[in-house]
C-alpha cells in the first residue's frame, strides 16, 4: 500500500513529513477570485500557478502557508503536491448546499475545498487505497479514535463522489473506500513542544495558525485579532454575511466581532483548535 502525508501548513504535519517519508505529500489550497485577497508576493502566485496548473488569484488562508511549502519542499528534498477544489466563493453559491453558509454543523468548506479534490487527486494518481499518514499529536488520541470510528470494516475511510451522469442529466454518485487512516506521532509519544524544538533553527517559515483566518471553529477573540492582522480577507467572511444574508457563527455576526474593542493582543497558541491543528486538512 502507497502512503501519504496530508500536510496542513503547521510544524505538526510538515515534522511528520520529515520524519516518516511517504511516498506522496498532499496539501489542499482554500482559493478565493477576490482581487482583495490576492497574493500580496508574485512568487507565491507563480508558485501555485506551477504546482497547480491553474491561475489562482489568493487564498483565504494565511499567505505565509504558500512560503512553508516553498521552503518544506527544499528542506526535504521532496515535492509536495498542491491541489485545488473550487473557489470559497463558488462552494457557497453552487454544490447544491444553497446560498448559505458553512457552519460548525454543516462543515461543507472542509469538504468541497480541503477532501474532495484530496480524494479526487487520489483517484487520477492512484489506483488502489493508500495509508494516510495525519499529525496527530500523542496527546490527540481521542481525534484519530473518532476518525476510526468511521471506517469501514477493512479500516478504509470512505469518500462519496460524482461518477458520471444519468439519462436524465442527474449527477449518478458512488460511495469509495480510498485510505487507511495512520498516525505516527501518536505511537512515537511525540507531543507539541518537541515538535516547536525541532523547527526552531530550521529554514523554513511557519503561519501561526493554520486553515482559513476567518474560519468560524475560532474564538470570537481571535477572529476580532485576526481582522487586525489580515483585514482585507476577514472583510471577505464579513461580506459573505451580507450576500447570503447567513452567518458564520449562529450566536453573532462577524460585524460584530470586528467591531469589538481588543483590549489587547491575544497569545494565539492558546486558541489552537481543532480546525487550527490541521484538522480540516485531512
Amino acid at each position: 500500500m502507497k502512503t501519504v502525508t496530508s500536510i496542513s501548513g503547521g510544524m505538526t504535519s510538515a515534522y511528520l513529513a520529515v520524519h516518516y517519508p511517504s511516498d506522496h505529500n498532499w496539501f489542499a489550497l482554500v482559493s478565493t477570485n477576490d482581487t482583495d485577497c490576492a497574493f500580496k508576493d508574485s512568487a507565491c502566485a507563480e508558485y501555485v500557478q506551477e504546482k497547480t496548473g491553474q491561475q489562482v488569484v489568493g487564498t483565504l488562508e494565511d499567505d505565509l502557508i504558500i512560503y512553508t511549502m516553498m521552503d518544506l519542499e527544499q528542506y526535504m528534498g521532496r515535492s509536495i503536491d498542491m491541489v485545488l477544489g473550487e473557489p470559497f466563493e463558488n462552494v457557497i453559491e453552487s454544490n447544491g448546499y444553497g446560498k448559505y453558509l458553512p457552519n460548525v454543523m454543516r462543515r461543507f468548506c472542509t469538504t468541497e475545498m480541503k477532501l474532495r479534490p484530496l480524494f479526487r487527486h487520489w483517484k487520477s494518481t492512484c489506483s488502489e487505497p493508500v495509508e494516510v499518514r495525519i499529525g496527530f499529536r500523542a496527546n490527540e488520541t481521542r481525534r484519530a479514535k473518532n476518525m476510526l470510528k468511521k471506517t469501514n470494516e477493512q479500516g478504509l475511510s470512505e469518500f462519496k463522489d460524482v461518477v458520471g451522469k444519468s439519462p436524465s442529466g442527474r449527477n449518478k454518485w458512488k460511495t469509495v473506500a480510498w485510505q487507511k487512516p495512520s498516525f505516527p506521532l501518536i505511537e512515537a509519544g511525540i507531543m507539541k513542544d518537541e515538535i516547536e524544538e525541532f523547527w526552531k533553527d530550521k529554514p523554513v517559515r511557519f503561519a501561526t495558525l493554520n486553515n482559513c483566518v476567518g474560519c468560524f471553529h475560532r474564538n470570537p477573540i481571535l477572529l476580532r485579532q485576526m481582522f487586525d492582522e489580515h483585514p482585507n480577507k476577514m472583510e471577505w467572511f464579513l461580506g459573505q454575511e451580507a450576500i447570503t444574508g447567513g452567518r458564520w457563527k449562529k450566536e453573532m455576526t462577524y460585524s460584530k466581532i470586528k467591531n469589538h474593542k481588543l483590549q489587547m493582543k491575544i497569545n494565539v497558541d492558546e486558541w489552537e483548535s481543532d480546525c487550527d491543528s490541521g484538522h480540516c486538512g485531512l
